[in-house]
């Protein structure tokens, strides 16, 4: 009977064993359903990579919020706060984002530069830009208050960098230097012998516009006089216009301001004196400002000589793609000379014969290789 039993035991042992057997069979993929699963488990995995990306074009395009604080010369002044805010008007433009998004105010004197950076910051946006020297205190006095505002500060630098702003400097002295070639060849074909440059304040990157052009000028002829006179504001036309009466009285020929809006005292009397007859020629600053000094209804004749173009607009521009990519690096000096074309003439002169480009192009290119060094301090500071 045991021996039954264990007969019968032994049976059920192996039966159990095979129908395991069977069912664990049964539970392993075959071979196309294995490829099947790693197919889905690709595709998962492709589709969650397509996700991460999307999520990262995605960010990209968001739209930022730049805000621009002009200074005293105020967003229409036809030169420094006019060309950076166009920049920043490009860069909407050329993301294909709503300008509106953009904000700008004004400021009426340097009291309202703290408690307008500060607006903004409080509202949170993306990027402050302020355009101009005299923000370096209270644009370092706004990135302590408010540490996560990033910030942009043109043609100043602070004295302790700061992990929320980038400053932006300009070579003003190289685009001068061209200025002062052009200029003195222009004299030179009239046989004059006296040019004259009006600044907007006495501090040291309108000196060092100073000390390019008279070295410029200098390069060509070093017997042509400079005769230089500040209006002591960036803003006040009249002044300007008094003091380029006085100099065209003295005889200069062509007289070029780094003066931001108060430059355009300059271009009225020079129009001015074009339509009662007399042979006198301005430049402009930080932009192409050949349109300013149009004097003719047809519109095709202008008392503006060339340009020193102070590509402000770029840096605003940059800056707020460095923000948007999500590359934005606090703490750095950003500087635009002629070798990178951050400063330089217009591209079309009307009223520079070819033979002047030709050898305004061969000076600068002196410059970008280092045969030349222009300074920075004008000579009658220097003595």
């Amino acid at each position: 009977m045991k021996r039954v039993w264990s007969l019968v035991l032994a049976f059920a042992l192996v039966f159990s064993l095979a129908a395991c057997g069977e069912e664990t069979k049964k539970d392993e993929p075959k071979g196309e359903d294995k490829q099947n699963e790693q197919e889905q488990n690709k595709d998962g995995q492709e589709d969650k990579k397509e996700e991460e990306k999307d999520s990262e074009e995605s960010k990209k395009n968001e739209v930022i919020e730049v805000a621009l604080v002009t200074d005293v010369g105020g967003i229409d002044d036809k030169s420094f706060n006019q060309s950076t805010w166009e920049g920043i008007e490009r860069f909407y433009a050329d993301k294909g984002f709503d300008v509106e998004k953009a904000a700008f105010l004004q400021s009426s004197n340097e009291a309202d530069y703290i408690p307008n950076l500060s607006t903004f910051a409080d509202q949170k946006k993306d990027l402050i830009v302020a355009p101009g020297y005299y923000f370096g205190s209270p644009i370092a006095e706004t990135a302590n208050n408010f540490p996560e505002q990033k910030m942009l500060i043109i043609d100043g630098v602070l004295e302790e960098p700061k992990d929320n702003v980038v400053c932006a400097v300009f070579a003003q002295n190289e685009g001068s230097y061209l200025v002062g070639v052009a200029t003195a060849l222009k004299a030179q074909e009239a046989g004059k012998t006296k040019v004259g440059f009006i600044g907007g304040d006495e501090f040291s990157v309108i000196h060092e516009f100073e000390a390019g052009f008279e070295e410029g000028v200098k390069a060509v002829d070093p017997n042509m006089e400079v005769v230089v006179e500040y209006a002591m504001s960036f803003e006040d036309t009249g002044k300007a216009q008094t003091i380029a009466s006085k100099m065209y009285d003295q005889g200069c020929y062509v007289i070029f301001h780094a003066a931001g809006g108060a430059g355009g005292g300059l271009f009225k009397e020079a129009i001015d004196r074009v339509k009662n007859g007399e042979d006198v020629w301005a430049c402009g600053v930080d932009k192409d400002q050949y349109l300013d000094g149009i004097y003719d209804e047809e519109g095709q004749k202008s008392v503006i000589l060339t340009s020193m173009l102070k590509k402000v607009d770029v840096a605003a521009y940059n800056v707020a793609e460095s923000v948007l990519n999500d590359e934005f690096k606090g703490g750095q000096v950003l500087t635009f000379n002629l070798q990178n074309d951050g400063v330089g003439l217009p591209k079309v002169n009307p009223n520079l014969k070819d033979e002047w480009i030709k050898v305004i192009d061969e000076y600068a290119q002196k410059i970008i290789s280092g045969e030349i060094v222009v300074g920075s301090t004008p000579s009658r500071l220097a003595e």
